[in-house]
């Protein structure tokens, strides 16, 4: 029973939360002790607030993933938890969340709720509406950075939230492109209605642009001049090539490998990216401070 409802928080997609750890690595305090603890705490605030609105999600999506071929083993739908229980301890993940933020400054909180509040109108619409899907993801994600650069009140370089709302998109419509190639053969009102909206053409031709604008983002945030003034050298440009692979790798294994539904999978599974993801952390610490 336990471990069912630790697959009811889906505890591997809190990988997606470290988004929030972004502005700490950049504004040059990840060694400061009072700052981590304070993005670390904002990190598992996330962490619940995710895991409830995918119980939620699981909730709405209930007779949808009994069609669906891999999320019909999902806890809800195989019935190995009632959908009273999931309800229940989705109240009592919404109370603790909400206690949890009094600790917190009103512009951290205001973020979470608007993550929150973002995510349950996903689920209820957006989800269905073509375009507005995956921009709500991106969103999401965007919120993640903003509110890691709140809670330890730092400022935060707009090309990095440009990056971030770009590999954000990527990541949405490279999983669309994925549950279209899934289903292509199948009935898609069945498990995910927007589907119906896109085409094989159209994701790629999304993609590539949202690729592009990553690689672009990136590439001009590492050689602006707040940057190299911020930490005093140019040599962060040599971190782009390891985005520059992390997005063809990715593209790899949606298209030739057929992955890309499941993004936590891909980035906890696939050597070459986990390899890829350390090498560019170690690389931006040793230049971000001056270690190199």
């Amino acid at each position: 029973m336990i471990k069912n409802y630790l697959k009811l928080l889906r505890l591997p997609q809190w990988i997606k939360n470290f988004f929030v750890f972004v502005p700490l690595v950049f504004s040059q305090h990840l060694f400061d002790k009072e700052y981590f603890v304070f993005s670390l705490s904002g990190f598992i605030i996330f962490c619940i607030t995710s895991s409830l609105v995918y119980i939620i999600n699981d909730v709405i999506d209930l007779e949808a993933d009994k069609a669906h071929p891999i999320k019909k083993y999902r806890p809800l739908p195989s019935e190995k938890i009632s959908k009273l229980n999931a309800i229940v301890f989705a109240a009592i993940i919404f109370i603790i969340v909400g206690i949890s933020l009094i600790r917190f400054n009103v512009f951290f909180a205001v973020s979470v709720i608007a993550y929150f509040i973002l995510n349950i109108l996903y689920s209820f619409s957006l989800k269905h509406i073509v375009l507005l899907d995956i921009f709500s993801i991106a969103a999401g994600f965007t919120l993640r950075v903003i509110a890691g650069a709140l809670i330890i009140e730092v400022p935060i370089s707009s090309w990095l939230l440009l990056t971030t709302m770009f590999i954000s998109l990527f990541l949405a419509i490279m999983k669309r492109q994925s549950e279209l190639k899934l289903f292509q053969d199948d009935n898609n009102s069945k498990t995910r209605k927007v589907l119906a909206s896109y085409s094989l053409d159209f994701t790629n031709q999304i993609a590539t642009v949202a690729a592009s604008g990553v690689i672009i983002c990136y590439t001009l945030y590492t050689v602006s001049s707040r940057t190299v003034s911020v930490f005093g050298t140019e040599n962060l440009i040599y971190t782009t090539p390891f985005v520059v692979f992390g997005i063809f790798r990715y593209m790899y294994l949606v298209y030739i490998n057929k992955k890309g539904e499941n993004t936590t999978e891909i980035l906890l599974t696939d050597l070459p990216m986990i390899f890829n993801v350390l090498l560019y952390i170690l690389t931006t610490i040793l230049i971000v401070y001056k270690i190199i």
